[in-house]
């Protein structure tokens, strides 16, 4: 699929008082869930959690999916499993007045880009934080087949993956067997207050009257949004100073047909 808009931006869509109370909101429920015990390490879908052998894997930001591949000798689906992970703290927030703040935009983004996906449904908003050397390696933010629809989680019949259920195995009746349709990002920091951490596009080898790669620094200032397709590949490049903080939030549909 080559839509004519891989994305729609919008900048300053929201306030800078209303960035503060989202990144307030999000630090709070960060902090409560690292003294409550809870695990805030951000990974990809299906694979595992930084470990030694990674130590340097920021440099894998920079490198290209045919990059992974070759050396993987895979599809580039395959070659970034376990390969590309992120290095980030997460939370997710369910809070109805930030829903408020970001939807109308999403809708408004899919109709004026000319996708007019089909979508109902939402999930949880996940608040990030990238500290010096974060980032997020190349990835999707989902399938968008059959394939790749949520399922049922349940406990004792479901087969676990490493002591968790399987990608895409959820408990939620609502997202059952819907898939990724759209993704958000919000940029809640003011400037200046963090160096690289930029949102950086890979539109394919074949994409005509476009660059390949496309870093998103017109998201930069504070409160721009951007949305696109979950099928995407896309990157956080390494935070070099200071600290990336962003809303994301992915926008649900039944899968293409």
């Amino acid at each position: 699929m080559l839509p004519v808009h891989p994305y729609w931006w919008f900048k300053g869509a929201i306030s800078p008082e209303d960035c503060r109370r989202v990144m307030a909101r999000g630090q709070e429920a960060l902090e409560q869930l690292k003294q409550s015990g809870g695990d805030t390490t951000g990974v990809t879908l299906g694979a595992t959690h930084k470990g030694a052998e990674n130590a340097g894997a920021s440099a894998l930001a920079a490198r290209t999916l045919e990059d992974a591949a070759q050396e993987a000798g895979a599809s580039q689906p395959e070659a970034t499993k376990g390969k590309y992970i992120r290095d980030s703290e997460v939370c997710f927030l369910n809070d109805a007045w930030i829903y408020d703040l970001v939807f109308p935009l999403i809708a408004e983004a899919n109709q004026r880009a000319g996708w007019n996906y089909e979508v109902d449904y939402a999930e949880p908003l996940q608040f990030a934080a990238y500290r010096p050397g974060g980032f997020y390696g190349w990835h999707t933010d989902g399938f968008t087949c059959h394939n790749g629809a949520y399922r049922m989680f349940e406990p004792g019949v479901t087969p676990l993956v490493d002591g968790k259920p399987p990608p895409n195995c959820i408990d939620n009746p609502k997202m059952l067997g819907k898939v990724r349709k759209l993704s958000m990002t919000l940029n809640l920091n003011e400037p200046g207050a963090y160096e690289g951490g930029n949102l950086k596009f890979d539109f394919g080898p074949h994409v005509r009257h476009r660059e390949r790669y496309h870093e998103c620094e017109e998201i930069r200032p504070q409160g721009s949004m951007i949305v696109f397709p979950s099928y995407v590949y896309h990157q956080v490049t390494p935070v070099t100073s200071g600290i990336r903080y962003s809303l994301v939030v992915w926008v649900l549909g039944k899968p293409f047909r």
